[in-house]
């Protein structure tokens, strides 16, 4: 159960450091969380400079310890940017990367498969590819999965492609291990074979989530079901009014945790929705 943290600022917009550090114990210590993944698109990576990615991940790695992996992403549209994203993640103490589609260019299969093939080739990290095209203008088609899955360092999906047929596929012919990256498929994907999730409804329930994947992976559909249900209301009110890093920071911010302000192009709740984000936790 990895949670895909949000990147807290100040109140000013600046880095909130030591903020990260406070959040990402907490996320472990009272959300069941297993991992993090930090600058993602939850974690506002789009509007955080290269400097205060890789402050971001020193501080998390020095405050996490052991206890739990880091995933770092290295997601850029341009893959020298990509490759040094991806070196810098690695020296800071990141466990793994977390790699997205290049995206707004639209290029080929072959030019997306050879930026994940230049990017894996960078570091000794394992590789986690994001398949998210609602996002980024382009899927990873089948045939592209299939060809990634023999580099040796690419070793995982992020799956936000909403293709349970596409996903089957892959998980049936290849060794990857899959992640829900949405979390409304969280349990479908489970029911297919993926590993686990990389959650933003983990922010504030991440020990009902991680409880719907120990039931199903103990042999207990009825009641992962049950709990799958019962996060639908959280899952919808989250990710379907506004961008996670909104409504996450939002709770987080309500429940007196480190978040601050999101950046824009986005903008904060208002008060409807807060409203409507505590009724659904509640």
């Amino acid at each position: 159960m990895f949670i895909a943290m949000v990147t807290p600022f100040h109140a000013d917009g600046s880095l909130d450091a030591e903020g990260a550090q406070a959040l990402a114990a907490y996320l472990i210590e009272n959300q069941a969380c297993e991992g993090l993944v930090l600058n993602g698109t939850t974690g506002e990576a789009p509007t955080t400079t290269d400097e205060e990615k890789e402050t971001l991940i020193r501080a998390v790695a020095e405050a996490v310890g052991d206890r739990v992996p880091i995933i770092a992403g290295a997601g850029s549209y341009d893959t020298r940017h990509a490759v040094e994203l991806a070196r810098t993640a690695e020296k800071a103490g990141a466990d793994g990367l977390l790699a997205v589609t290049p995206y707004y260019s639209r290029p080929t299969q072959e030019g997306v498969r050879q930026h994940f093939t230049t990017l894996a080739d960078a570091t000794g990290l394992p590789v986690t590819l994001y398949d998210i095209p609602r996002r980024t203008g382009t899927a990873l088609t089948a045939d592209t999965l299939l060809r990634l899955a023999e580099h040796p360092h690419i070793t995982g999906v992020k799956d936000a492609a909403y293709d349970l047929v596409k996903s089957a596929g892959i998980l049936a012919a290849t060794g990857l291990r899959y992640y829900s990256g949405a979390d409304e498929l969280n349990l479908p994907l489970a029911a297919i074979g993926a590993t686990g999730v990389i959650s933003t409804i983990g922010h504030v329930a991440g020990a009902t989530t991680k409880a719907m994947l120990d039931a199903h992976h103990d042999g207990d559909p009825r009641e992962a079901t049950r709990l799958h249900l019962r996060l639908a209301p959280v899952v919808s009110a989250m990710m379907t009014r506004a961008p996670g890093a909104v409504t996450a920071k939002a709770l987080l911010n309500d429940r007196g945790l480190p978040a601050g302000p999101v950046r824009l192009p986005l903008v904060p709740a208002d008060t409807d929705l807060l409203n409507d984000l505590r009724r659904a936790c509640e």
